[in-house]
């Protein structure tokens, strides 16, 4: 008898816990698609006031989330909050780490967002996200050799990509490799027909 009461307690917490978690997820969800839709009517803070509730530090998802809404409400350094504790949740989610650059880059804090495309490319090194933007990174500080490696890579696995052939050719054109230029500004017209930026490139090549 007394093993019987055991068993029907047990089963009636199991059943509780199982209760509990259905119904969390059900207000979960339905917090998720509130914040969705106040999203689209471009209501960031009531967005991300109908997530706030749960105040579930444990949850990537929420965690996430709330990194991009407060990016979106232009408080970088809320979103970094979160996207960092994001992070620390799941450590090569490449999703947080990107979402944490964003709002890095909104900050213009770029030594910690090729930091943090170096952490990236550990993960990843064919992403192409972390390599197209170290490479203009590079390209702006003018470090063309280093850039043109990154941009020469995105482009043997991209061949037909317009953005790496158009960034490689200006890349080539600042180091004198002009018929490189050339080529490259040519396939990128391909891409983007009458495209202005290589058109423009294409004239500074006697």
């Amino acid at each position: 008898m007394e093993i019987l009461k055991k068993s029907i307690a047990t089963s009636f917490i199991i059943f509780a816990s199982f209760w509990a978690n259905a119904q969390n997820e059900a207000a979960m969800q339905k917090a998720f698609s509130e914040s969705y839709k106040q999203e689209s009517a471009y209501k960031y803070s009531e967005a991300i006031t109908a997530l706030t509730s749960f105040n579930n530090k444990d949850s990537y998802e929420i965690n996430l989330r709330l990194g991009w809404l407060h990016y979106l409400n232009k408080n970088y350094t809320q979103a970094q909050s979160f996207y960092q504790h994001a992070v620390s949740l799941k450590p090569y989610s490449i999703e947080a780490k990107l979402g944490y650059v964003k709002a890095l880059a909104a900050n213009e804090n770029w030594d910690k967002v090729m930091k943090e495309y170096d952490e990236i490319l550990k993960i990843d090194p064919q992403n192409y996200t972390a390599n197209y933007w170290s490479g203009v990174i590079y390209y702006n500080r003018k470090k063309y050799e280093t850039a043109s490696k990154i941009f020469e890579k995105l482009i043997n696995l991209y061949p037909f990509d317009y953005d790496a052939n158009h960034l490689m050719a200006w890349t080539c054109l600042n180091m004198g490799r002009l018929n490189d230029a050339k080529t490259l500004f040519n396939k990128a017209l391909l891409i983007k027909p009458n495209d202005a930026s290589c058109l423009e490139g294409l004239s500074k090549i006697k």
